[in-house]
């Protein structure tokens, strides 16, 4: 086993997440993110079964990096001046009082 391959079974951390450029390649930086091997990525991504969006550029496959925050609930302080906010919860969606 590869240094290279031991290090990417540790997963993305937040400070790796945020220093993301806009957009990358979908392996390995997604299926890092979310702890799955090369071929189920490419195979969920096929089956547009990511949580995330995928773009096609050519033969590759892309993914955005303001995507992905969003699905890890990353909040983006200081990126790249795009203001992306993380999502509410559904929890806090689902819970809210209704002013009936």
């Amino acid at each position: 086993m590869t240094q290279q391959t031991v290090a990417r079974r540790g997963g993305l951390g937040i400070a790796e997440a945020l220093q993301l450029p806009v957009m990358f390649d979908v392996w390995p930086t997604v299926g890092d993110a979310l702890g799955i091997g090369r071929t189920a990525t490419y195979s969920l991504a096929k089956e547009d079964a990511l949580p995330i969006p995928t773009i096609r550029v050519g033969r590759q496959l892309r993914a955005r990096r303001s995507d992905l925050l969003n699905f890890l609930g990353i909040r983006e302080e200081n990126g790249d001046g795009a203001g992306v906010a993380a999502p509410t919860p559904l929890a806090e969606r689902t819970t809210a009082t209704t002013g009936k």
